[in-house]
């Protein structure tokens, strides 16, 4: 990973030399000859930290607050605590670590982070829920491709035949965001998944009948998304024209 992420930033910093780099990853990144590359090299980084007994035993308290509340209250509770914090072995300095102690569903959920990122970045729930939890809606944009759009059929020989048919998964990506942008907004697909809208708006049945000057298509009448995709023909079509 060392390796890898070293070609990428300079990479980009070739390019973009100005520009703040934030490494973000689970726990199987968070190894030291990363960290101190980062620390050595100016890049931040926010990584998911695998728990253990001393992580788990340094927030009990957080813990019974949080168990408390939540068997008062019904919902899931937590507390977040900051802590300085290294290994006996494997890390060659002390840390920043976020813990979040988080009773919920009848149980303990404690998660850990570790960071480089300081005070001026945000406290610790800022870091944990806005930065580090980002991380799941980008997964969730992966997985579209993968499960909606097909992009996990990467089975031919050669390495550029498997990128292209990347390539096209992203970019069937980037035309139906731009369907759920400019003509989604105002109808209930407005937060839909790729593969909602493919379902929904874009594999139905219709007649299609061509003439000299137009093209018709006659969906039936007991179409459920006929007014969704009324409204959204519409709005492709005032963008067209702003764009005119």
């Amino acid at each position: 990973s060392v390796e890898e992420v070293s070609r990428i930033v300079a990479q980009i910093r070739a390019r973009w030399p100005q520009t703040r780099i934030i490494l973000r990853a689970d726990s199987g990144f968070a190894r030291d000859a990363l960290m101190s590359w980062c620390e050595a090299n100016g890049v931040d980084f926010i990584f998911g930290l695998a728990r253990n007994v001393r992580l788990a035993r340094a927030i009990g308290a957080e813990l019974a607050e949080a168990r408390a509340e939540s068997q008062t209250t019904g919902q899931a509770a937590r507390r977040f605590k900051e802590l300085i914090w290294t290994t006996h072995k494997s890390w060659s300095r002390k840390r920043r670590v976020i813990a979040k102690a988080e009773w919920t569903k009848g149980e303990a959920n404690p998660r850990f982070i570790v960071t480089s990122l300081t005070d001026a970045d945000g406290d610790g729930r800022h870091l944990y829920e806005a930065v580090y939890c980002a991380r799941g809606e980008m997964e969730n944009r992966i997985k579209e491709c993968q499960m909606d759009l097909f992009a996990d059929r990467t089975s031919t020989a050669t390495m550029k035949a498997n990128q292209l048919r990347l390539w096209f998964a992203s970019m069937a990506y980037v035309l139906l965001e731009g369907l759920r942008r400019i003509a989604l907004q105002a109808t209930e697909l407005a937060d839909a998944a790729c593969g909602t809208i493919r379902r929904k708006l874009l594999k139905i049945g219709a007649l299609v009948t061509i003439s000299v000057r137009r093209i018709k298509f006659a969906m039936a009448s007991g179409c459920p998304y006929k007014a969704t995709f009324a409204t959204a023909h519409r709005a492709l079509v005032a963008a067209a024209a702003d764009t005119c």
